[in-house]
């Protein structure tokens, strides 16, 4: 069921580009890491507007028709029985998220989601899993974990959402929680475009986070391959928003 909530915070500065003003959210929690074969157990798409006020939001709790690893329900609260219980069919809420997307993008409504290239592409598995059509190439979305690495590139410590929202100054309460994950990911991202010079419009700001993933993976495959984590024939795959 939607909600619509009213909601005042501070306004970040007014020299933000006009599309940050609205902007949509989506995250997903998981019964895993690997995008091609774990299952969505939760999942929020919202609207969140100028200062981070949350005009719409949308949750799900699925049955991902598997077992919950108890290393996920440690992460996201959700065990098997839950979800089972209190969950609805995958495949519905599946094809809920994809249609809840698709019109946002069809607004012209950018979508934050951060660490984008997994939400994005757990999805797109899922969609095919199910037989839903799949958002193939979903645009504009806004990366805030992209952004912060491509315009503070050697500042020490995590990239975690936990992390970089206390480093924006943006509230983080119930972490690993859908809804809350997804909200403070769209106010990091009203935060850092208010900071930082990015492009006048989503679109364009689209395009360059597709090349600053890339070289993000490309660094990050030099890094493994250095310390041993990975073997010199392997990459980190940079694909962005789905890879």
């Amino acid at each position: 069921m939607d909600t619509w909530i009213a909601q005042s915070l501070p306004l970040w500065e007014a020299e933000a580009p006009a599309w940050s003003r609205i902007v949509g959210v989506f995250d997903l929690e998981t019964t895993g890491i690997d995008v091609s074969e774990d299952r969505i157990v939760t999942a929020h798409v919202g609207v969140i507007g100028t200062g981070g006020a949350i005009h719409r939001a949308q949750d799900w709790l699925a049955d991902p028709g598997i077992d919950i690893p108890e290393q996920a329900t440690a992460v996201h609260g959700i065990s098997t029985a839950r979800a089972r219980e209190a969950g609805r069919p995958a495949a519905e809420v599946v094809t809920e998220v994809v249609a809840a997307l698709r019109g946002l993008f069809d607004q012209g409504i950018p979508v934050v989601a951060y660490n984008a290239s997994y939400d994005f592409s757990l999805l797109a598995h899922e969609a095919e899993r199910h037989g839903v059509t799949p958002l193939h190439d979903p645009s504009p979305v806004i990366d805030p974990f992209v952004i912060d690495k491509a315009f503070d590139r050697y500042r020490r410590g995590k990239r975690t959402l936990d992390v970089v929202a206390e480093h924006y100054a943006v509230a983080l309460d119930g972490a690993h929680e859908a809804a809350a994950d997804a909200v403070a990911a769209g106010r990091v991202a009203q935060a850092m475009v208010s900071r930082f010079p990015v492009p006048e419009t989503a679109a364009e700001l689209h395009t360059r986070q597709i090349g600053w993933a890339r070289a993000q993976a490309a660094s990050l495959t030099e890094y493994f391959i250095k310390v041993g984590r990975i073997s010199a024939d392997e990459t980190v795959d940079g694909g962005w928003p789905i890879r």
